[in-house]
Parts: C-alpha cells; structure tokens; sequence
C-alpha cells in the first residue's frame, strides 16, 4: 500500500534536513533498506532482531521457570546502539524483522523483547523515529505499537484498502494512540478522492495527504534504487515532500512548544 516508500522517504527527508533519524523496520518483508538507499555492502551483514535466538532468549528467558514463562519486560536499553547501520545523510536504520506467529497477541518471547524494545525506542530516544510496521492489524494485536505520537494509516483507493485501514484507526485509538492521520496513495484522480472523502465521513480521522500513481516508483524498484535517489523530481516523489512539510509543521506544533 506503499507504507515503505513513504516511511523510507520520509526518513531520508527529515534526515537531509539535519535531524536526527532513526528508522525502524518491523516488517516481516524487511525491505525498508532499499527505499532508504542502504548500501549492499550494509545490507549483507544486517541481521534482524527477531532473527537473534540467542540474544532473545538471554534476555527474556526465566531460568528455572520451566517453558512458557518469559521475562515481558527484558533489558533492551543496549540494542539499538550495538545493531544499527548507517545510511545516506547520516540517518540510522534498525531492522527488527517481523514475528511468524500464527496467533495475534503471541507471548513468544520474540514479541517480547521487540514490544519492549519498540516502546523503549518511542518513548526513550529523542531521534526522529520512524517504524515501518507490518501490513494489517498483527503488530496492533502484540501491542508494538504503543508509545506513537503521530500514526500514519496508509490506504489505496480500494474498498478492501479502506475497511482494513478502518480497523487499524479503530485499534490504533484503543492504544490510546491520539494523533492519527489517513494518507491515500496511487491516486489516479480527483474522482477517487471525492468518493474516499464520502466514504471516510464518519471516522472523525481526516483525509490529510494523498500521492499519485507514480509508475517512476515501479522503475526505481526493478533498479533496485532508492525512488528518492532514482528520480527525486516524480510527482510521487514530490508530494511526499510536501507531506514532509506538514509534518514538520505538526511537530512544531504538538512537541516543541
């Protein structure tokens, strides 16, 4: 739905812009790196969180507490500084990787130190961060996404597209997340966004950004380039930017004041 793209390039934004960035891959798909235009060379020795059995279990495992007792709040206050890479513009990428489990709201001990690292992570640091999250409602059933100022919702023109991003305001706002703002990408026309604007009526979440089908993203992709680095000039492109402003603006006006 295009969720990479516009976190990764929003990261690169806010990073060319001098501030601090860290970006956050918690998607099972880990492929956050190309949009923010990681090296090969730093991509092959990324290992994702999730992925570290060892270290999960030292760090959530309850010696003596026989199986399927884990630590919930394990010590993680180390791990971004030892696991992060650098990119373009100096911005910082942690790839946690996603969590295969069939059951929302898992107790494996993989969800349990990436919920805490995340919560550390949003509350605790004083970077820009910017997570990646998994597509659909699973990371809001394991509670990962809790510590949000600002949530970004993704959605395509599409009935199925719509209802799933619903669901995701609905459980975002039992997180007790405040700020919430529907962003509508691959749009065609204007048609489109008449008809979403009706059909949004009713979720008291505004329609705040929309970004064009771009087939500029399609040719970057295939060249394995960042779309930032391929053609900073596409229309998509373009109107990521002018959302990079607005968000700008909303954090001096809800946290630097």
């Amino acid at each position: 739905m295009g969720k990479t793209l516009i976190a990764g390039t929003l990261a690169r934004l806010f990073a060319i812009d001098g501030f601090k960035v860290l970006a956050i891959d918690n998607d099972s798909a880990m492929n956050l790196s190309y949009t923010l235009g990681i090296s090969d060379a730093v991509k092959s020795k990324i290992v994702p969180i999730s992925e570290m059995k060892k270290m999960i279990e030292e760090r959530t495992v309850v010696k003596g507490a026989g199986p399927g007792v884990y630590n919930i709040t394990p010590n993680v206050s180390d791990i971004p500084d030892r696991f992060k890479v650098t990119g373009p513009n100096e911005l910082q990428l942690l790839v946690l990787g996603g969590i295969v489990e069939p059951a929302s709201g898992c107790l494996c001990p993989e969800n349990a130190l990436i919920r805490t690292l995340l919560y550390n992570l949003l509350v605790k640091r004083d970077e820009v961060v910017i997570v990646d999250f998994e597509a659909g409602l699973e990371h809001l059933g394991r509670g990962t996404a809790k510590g949000i100022d600002v949530m970004l919702v993704i959605a395509e023109p599409s009935q199925k597209s719509l209802d799933l991003c619903s669901k995701i305001i609905d459980l975002s706002r039992k997180l007790g997340v405040i700020n919430i703002y529907l962003i509508i990408n691959k749009v065609i026309d204007e048609s489109q966004l008449s008809i979403i604007n009706d059909r949004i009526r009713d979720w008291k979440v505004p329609l705040y950004h929309s970004i064009p089908f771009d087939p500029e993203i399609g040719k970057a992709d295939l060249n394995g380039t960042s779309p930032l680095d391929f053609n900073p000039d596409s229309k998509a492109i373009g109107d990521i930017k002018k959302l990079f402003g607005k968000l700008k603006q909303l954090k001096i006006d809800l946290f630097d004041l």
